[in-house]
């Protein structure tokens, strides 16, 4: 692949448990450790999005986001579609029939060599609560389709940061 830097050798800078950071030349990156990566799930349930907030450290404030995990983080080799209906379960306490991937994206590639798989969740079942695991204090939002504009600039104007991928459900309205 042909773009600056790239006849230059990647140098890891410091590994964590989750994140990695590389230079290569002179571009300074971040990325996921161990060949871990992430899905994010959209999941509609009867012209209902379900969404989640939970508090985000790099942000220091919560963060409205579509439901996602990581994949291979415990399990190495793990599938997307087992990751997905996995996160989705614990994240909003819903249980998908099915998982549909969708595709592979990038959110922040200019910092970030992290992609994540968006996977979209068919025939939902309310199983529990939802709400994370441990201490993630998730809180699970079932918004309806069309309410979703005047959701996210509600809980903008409570000064809550929105996650990028939220332009998956806000983008025609953007542009109108």
């Amino acid at each position: 692949m042909d773009f600056p830097d790239s006849d230059q050798p990647i140098e890891t800078m410091w590994t964590g448990k989750f994140i990695v950071t590389r230079k290569q030349g002179r571009w300074e990156f971040v990325g996921r450790a161990r060949g871990i990566h992430a899905a994010v799930i959209l999941a509609i349930d009867d012209g209902h999005v379900l969404l989640v907030d939970q508090p985000r450290v790099p942000l220091g404030a919560r963060c409205l986001e579509l439901p996602a995990g990581l994949v291979g983080d415990e399990t190495e080799g793990e599938a997307i579609e087992i990751a997905a209906a996995r996160e989705l379960e614990e994240e909003t306490g819903y249980r998908a029939g099915r998982i549909e991937v969708i595709g592979r994206f990038a959110s922040s590639p200019g910092m970030v060599s992290e992609t994540f798989t968006l996977v979209r969740a068919h025939d939902l079942q309310k199983m529990g609560a939802g709400g994370g695991v441990d201490d993630e204090d998730i809180i699970v939002h079932r918004v309806a389709l069309p309410e979703v504009p005047a959701f996210v600039a509600a809980r903008r104007a409570e000064g809550m940061f929105m996650d990028v991928k939220l332009l998956a459900l806000l983008g025609p309205g953007l542009l109108g």
